[in-house]
């Protein structure tokens, strides 16, 4: 593996990636692409990942089949947010974001609906964290800290204070579990807590998530919290 050097300029280290590979492949290693508009971040992250046994990186050639994107930056900027508009049309990735900050709610709300699945501090991105947040948007999950949801939250009751949504009145057709295991989503619980508060299976939890995500051409699980919170939804 070549690590990206110093010079190397910010807008084409965006689209630079890893590589790591051992003699034995194991077929349920979750292959990932790693981005980083600064290689002193590519770096760090890479090395926390390539130690795992249960992550694949890919280099530049292969970075298009990865199963995980994990977007590393500082801030979401219109780079940043043209990369993840990039990588959500591509239907064999799903995407992670690990950032220092987000300057606004706003920037949060556009991570969101570019197919942002799950969101990590860098600060607080150790080796434990990183494979967490990768198993998670492998296995279609979301995961959003705490206080990020609180931003997202408020930030959705502005705009929904602010504005009507034109698809409103079709989100109303939302059905009592449907809106029920959003909610839950919206309270961070990941699949098998909802299947346990709701006594449905993971399958069935699932299932019914990604057909509300289908049905009202959204990204993810966090896209479709936000929408439904910003129409009233739940």
């Amino acid at each position: 593996m070549t690590c990206p050097q110093a010079s190397t300029p910010a807008s084409a280290s965006l689209t630079r990636t890893a590589r790591w590979t051992t003699t034995t492949e194991r077929p349920e290693r979750v292959s990932v692409a790693v981005y980083a508009p600064d290689p002193v971040l590519y770096v760090g992250v890479v090395q926390q990942l390539r130690q795992r046994p249960e992550i694949h990186l890919l280099d530049d050639a292969d970075a298009d089949g990865a199963r995980v994107s994990l977007v590393t930056v500082d801030t979401v900027d219109d780079e940043t947010t043209a990369l993840l508009n990039r990588l959500r049309h591509n239907s064999d990735t799903r995407t992670g974001l690990v950032v220092g900050t987000f300057e606004s709610g706003d920037a949060l709300q556009r991570a969101i609906d570019s197919g942002v699945a799950a969101v990590l501090r860098r600060a607080e991105a150790d080796q434990d964290r990183l494979l967490r947040l990768v198993l998670a948007i492998a296995n279609g999950e979301g995961m959003l800290p705490g206080d990020l949801l609180a931003k997202l939250l408020s930030h959705v009751g502005s705009l929904q204070r602010s504005t009507l949504d034109p698809r409103a009145a079709s989100l109303s057709t939302l059905t009592s579990r449907e809106a029920e295991m959003l909610r839950l989503v919206s309270e961070g619980l990941d699949t098998a807590e909802i299947a346990h508060k709701t006594s449905y299976s993971e399958r069935t939890v699932k299932n019914v998530l990604h057909e509300v995500i289908t049905r009202l051409q959204l990204r993810n699980r966090a896209h479709a919290v936000g929408y439904a919170l910003r129409n009233g939804l739940i």
